[in-house]
């Protein structure tokens, strides 16, 4: 087939490289506007301005700001690994001592409000939401799971709410009483989860 006169040909595997620094530069941008300004500093104006991206080029990959929230909101924040110490008290230390080190330190914290309510009144955005906390909580259920199956907790134990139990307070001290969030406070949390006789 003879290539036609005056038109550029663009090999396919530059495109797709482009395409994916593009959608890359702009979900870094969203993403900085989400835990910089939360959820309502997020437009495609701001975003086109700090990626650097056309707005139609974003409209191309994601065609409503929602849309481009939804993925941003997606890249918040990354799932602890399932450590394996050998006891439940010991794994759930691990993972304690992760997630309040998170808290105190990573950027996502500060825009998990915003999104939260947010997802009062978007549907898609509570879905989105409420399965990304399942994901990330997916470690602590493995751990008590395992625990009750090695005989340290009783298979009676409701592993939901165990892990509110840990993470209740956790959250607590982040956004609302702003006290430490230090080894001493972990060990408690995990402490009063796993030895508390109400439910043996």
């Amino acid at each position: 087939m003879r290539k036609k006169k005056g038109v550029s040909q663009v090999p396919t595997e530059v495109c797709d490289k482009r395409v994916e620094r593009s959608k890359h530069a702009v979900l870094t941008a969203a993403y900085e506007l989400l835990t910089q300004a939360g959820f309502s500093g997020v437009t495609v104006d701001a975003v086109s301005e700090r990626s650097g991206v056309a707005k139609t080029t974003i409209y191309r990959h994601w065609p409503s700001r929602s849309a481009l929230l939804m993925d941003a909101c997606s890249k918040l924040g990354t799932k602890p690994e399932i450590p394996d110490t050998g006891s439940l008290k010991g794994d759930l230390m691990e993972i304690g001592t992760y997630i309040a080190t998170q808290l105190r330190t990573a950027s996502w914290p500060a825009a998990l409000p915003s999104i939260i309510d947010a997802a009062e009144r978007d549907p898609e955005l509570a879905e989105l939401h409420s399965s990304m906390h399942r994901a990330r909580m997916g470690g602590l259920r493995t751990v008590i799971e395992r625990g009750q199956a090695r005989g340290e907790l009783s298979s009676r134990r409701n592993v939901a709410e165990m892990i509110a139990s840990i993470m209740g307070p956790l959250f607590y001290r982040r956004w609302f009483s702003r006290e430490p969030l230090n080894d001493h406070f972990v060990k408690y949390i995990v402490e009063t989860a796993v030895g508390d006789p109400g439910d043996d």
